[in-house]
């Protein structure tokens, strides 16, 4: 069944940001291309992506707790905290929350974020090498960060983890380049082809908006591995940056940081030069997506 949703979020950091949001629901990398082995990259560049990435959406949280209660008592662990974008709502029920965190700049930058909260705190190391208790935990949740953990290992460790009846929460935004501005879509995508996929030696490839046939494929994972109670949604939004603004944001991009210096340099470059001259400004289009999943 499909539902639409209005969101009351009014959210305006440097850039302009709107929400459109199309919330759909049935009982069953920002997600750039992930290269592996890149999870150093992010911490290179923390505060830079502490600003510019962003957080998610009222309604995606009144979905995750409607879906489990989060309060005091509870126990909870975020894999994955990056800048602490999907932290906040989540602390504000007084749960006590463990983030892993494996970049030391982002669990420096998150403990001093939220240092006011005494039920927070950070390990930092690759969750996947972390010794937590079985059975302990209300909810474990994932922010754009889950796709770096080994889906055997991940699956299997969050269940173990997880009280009976406790929940796995797993979300991601994917941004979409202004289908709204064809023209410039088309010079940026030859600057990809120029750039990006000749120095990582890949075919260029037309980009595809994030689908739910995606979303739904994401979230069956988990029937994999004995979770129960499986649901899905997804939410719209859009956000506009100034050329400069998305140069910044594409740096905190892992497998950008990556490209050599001076190629990235003038990849970047040719990037700004083309959204000036082309409508000095540049569109994304998020779909973001969650994944509910329940231990029996």
């Amino acid at each position: 069944m499909s539902f639409p949703v209005r969101s009351s979020q009014n959210i305006k950091p440097s850039f302009e940001f709107r929400n459109h949001l199309l919330f759909r629901f049935d009982g069953r990398m920002d997600a750039m291309p992930v290269i592996k082995g890149l999870e150093w990259a992010f911490d290179t560049v923390a505060s830079t992506y502490e600003k510019l990435r962003p957080g998610y959406t009222d309604d995606l949280y009144k979905m995750l707790f409607d879906y489990i209660a989060i309060d005091k008592p509870s126990h909870v662990v975020e894999v994955g905290i990056g800048g602490g974008q999907a932290t906040l709502p989540i602390l504000k029920t007084g749960c006590n929350l463990t983030a892993v965190e494996y970049g030391e700049k982002f669990s420096k930058l998150c403990e001093k974020k939220f240092e006011e909260y005494k039920n927070f705190s950070v390990i930092t190391d690759k969750f996947e090498n972390v010794s937590l208790p079985n059975s302990q935990y209300d909810l474990v949740y994932s922010a754009s960060a889950f796709h770096w953990v080994p889906e055997d290992i991940g699956y299997s460790k969050v269940y173990a983890m997880l009280k009976p009846g406790g929940a796995f929460a797993r979300f991601a935004n994917h941004p979409y380049r202004d289908k709204g501005n064809p023209i410039l879509s088309a010079e940026i995508d030859k600057l990809y082809a120029r750039y990006y996929c000749a120095y990582y030696g890949k075919a260029v490839k037309a980009e595809a908006e994030y689908s739910e046939e995606q979303a739904i494929n994401r979230a069956q994972i988990a029937e994999k591995y004995g979770f129960v109670d499986i649901r899905h949604a997804l939410f719209y939004r859009t956000r506009t940056f100034s050329a400069k603004e998305y140069i910044e944001l594409l740096g905190t991009y892992s497998d950008h940081i990556a490209i050599e210096e001076k190629i990235r340099t003038e990849f970047f470059a040719k990037i700004e030069e083309a959204i000036n001259q082309y409508g000095r400004a540049l569109t994304i289009y998020d779909t973001i997506d969650l994944q509910l999943a329940r231990k029996p």
